[in-house]
């Protein structure tokens, strides 16, 4: 892990932050190991605004901080042998919420692990779940949130889906700053994801299983 650009991304320094990426990336650095840097940024970050130091505008600009480090290091990372999808992917942020920083970043690594990614954006009522996984047919749906205020949210959502006949035809997964497994046990997903990576890992798993 590079503490440079850990606590560039945490103190929300954008130019240099890019530099340094930029930089570690012209030297042949793991293209992984940078994302694995930014997810630890945005954990900070998330602390922060939890204790008060951060606010609502320095979440939403450590969003399109991430959104920059994404868009160069994308390139960097290949689907594989082929790029035919390898399933499709819902996620959104529940009703509630606006953070979108988690979202973004799983949506980034399941799209460059060969997913199909239907990303509905943040504040996503349960309705909306519930139509887009009729008009895709994902195998997979991610309910992201970041406050102690959307658990209802997410459990309204995951029973919008049953109600709907559509619950057997889908693995659940939540995730967010503030998420855990207690979570995931009330909301009745089938797992709860504490990282991108391990989002990508449950998502590859799943595909391969009979739901």
């Amino acid at each position: 892990m590079s503490d440079e650009l850990v606590v560039l991304l945490s103190e929300l320094k954008k130019t240099e932050a890019l530099e340094v990426v930029a930089r570690r990336l012209e030297r042949g650095d793991d293209p992984m190991r940078l994302l694995d840097d930014a997810r630890e940024a945005m954990r900070i970050v998330g602390r922060r605004f939890s204790e008060g130091t951060y606010f609502i505008p320095e979440l939403v600009y450590s969003g399109k901080i991430l959104e920059a480090v994404a868009e160069i290091v994308k390139p960097r990372l290949t689907r594989g042998p082929t790029t035919a999808p390898i399933g499709r992917f819902v996620l959104g942020t529940v009703a509630g919420d606006l953070h979108d920083i988690g979202k973004n970043l799983v949506a980034f690594m399941m799209d460059v692990n060969g997913f199909e990614v239907h990303d509905l954006g943040v504040d996503v009522p349960p309705r909306a779940f519930v139509d887009k996984i009729a008009e895709v047919k994902p195998r997979i749906v991610g309910l992201s949130g970041f406050l102690t205020s959307v658990y209802q949210a997410m459990k309204d959502t995951v029973d919008a889906i049953a109600e709907a006949g559509l619950r057997d035809q889908v693995r659940i997964m939540i995730g967010g700053g503030v998420m855990d497994d207690e979570v995931r046990r009330y909301c009745g997903a089938d797992a709860y994801g504490p990282d991108a990576m391990a989002a990508v890992s449950l998502a590859r798993q799943w595909i391969e299983e009979p739901i």
